[in-house]
């Protein structure tokens, strides 16, 4: 009798282990974790919305800290996509193939980096040379670009954020002034300049302005030339972005290990689907432009 009732507790055992087992494996495919660049957080977060709504059942967590976060989470297989406003540099991807990661990048969304100052500034318009020395120090009063005689106060990102690294390469092209103060997020940056008038900042394009074109009260967008002999744009206009005119503008990654499969994959259609990429406008951001779309083509993503 001992030994039956022995049989039964450890058949039943077995029986509940392989079905919470199952239960767990079921749970994990349709949970989806996000992490990484803070730009693109509160944009992936309505994306995920929106899906998740779609398809019940289906768990998506996004969180936010920075493109380098989500990249070296996806590099030690801690997070399905890595949320990356900056392409990965070849010391990651050697990095990830060392961990056995196979990081295949999407484009999912075009940003415009807002150049920003406080309404009562005078300076309306900088070409790139103009904001990659303000930056970097070498303007240092305002004075020296048309406006009053003002030391100039420089708000930025941290290292680990990819608009750091994209701004820093593309715009400064060297290191940062070390009078620039490191913020950990764009709202950051934007409450920071609404209340300095001697401020500028850089932020992504939708935390400042709306699908309407509207920007964010209390800012004033700075309209940027390619160089003194070109026309300076802003990014509130979405032609400006999506010609290329404007000449502060990226595209936006996700990045997974592999081929997404399952509900990943979905998700990721669903993002570039025009449902999705009205959503992108509708967060202030740009759809993706056609060389990026066929770029996801290749990738085998769509």
């Amino acid at each position: 009798m001992k030994k039956g009732k022995s049989m039964f507790v450890l058949v039943l055992g077995l029986t509940a282990g392989i079905f919470f087992g199952m239960a767990s494996s079921f749970a994990a495919s349709d949970m989806i974790q996000v992490k990484g660049s803070d730009s693109e957080v509160n944009l992936v977060q309505r994306l995920a919305e929106v899906f998740m709504k779609k398809n019940p059942g289906v768990n998506i967590a996004v969180t936010g800290g920075g493109s380098g976060t989500g990249i070296a989470a996806l590099i030690n297989k801690k997070t399905d996509i890595a949320n990356s406003s900056r392409d990965m540099s070849g010391k990651e991807i050697e990095a990830a193939k060392q961990a056995g990661v196979n990081p295949i990048g999407v484009a999912f969304a075009t940003d415009g980096i807002s150049v920003i100052v406080h309404p009562d500034n005078p300076v309306k318009k900088l070409t790139m040379e103009q904001v990659g020395k303000i930056f970097k120090g070498d303007i240092a009063n305002w004075k020296e670009v048309g406006g009053p005689d003002m030391a100039v106060s420089l708000y930025g990102r941290q290292s680990n954020s990819g608009t750091y690294v994209f701004f820093r390469e593309f715009v400064v092209k060297a290191d940062y002034s070390r009078n620039k103060k490191a913020m950990n997020g764009n709202a950051q940056i934007v409450e920071a300049v609404q209340r300095d008038k001697a401020g500028i900042g850089y932020v992504a394009v939708g935390y400042v302005v709306d699908v309407k074109g509207n920007v964010k009260p209390g800012l004033q967008l700075v309209a940027v030339a390619k160089d003194a002999q070109s026309e300076a744009v802003t990014p509130d206009k979405m032609e400006n972005v999506m010609s290329g005119k404007y000449p502060i503008s990226r595209p936006l990654y996700q990045f997974v290990n592999g081929k997404p499969s399952g509900k990943l994959a979905e998700f990721i259609k669903f993002e570039l689907s025009p449902e999705g990429q009205q959503i992108v406008r509708e967060m202030g951001f740009f759809p993706v432009q056609d060389k990026w779309m066929e770029f996801n083509k290749k990738q085998g993503v769509i």
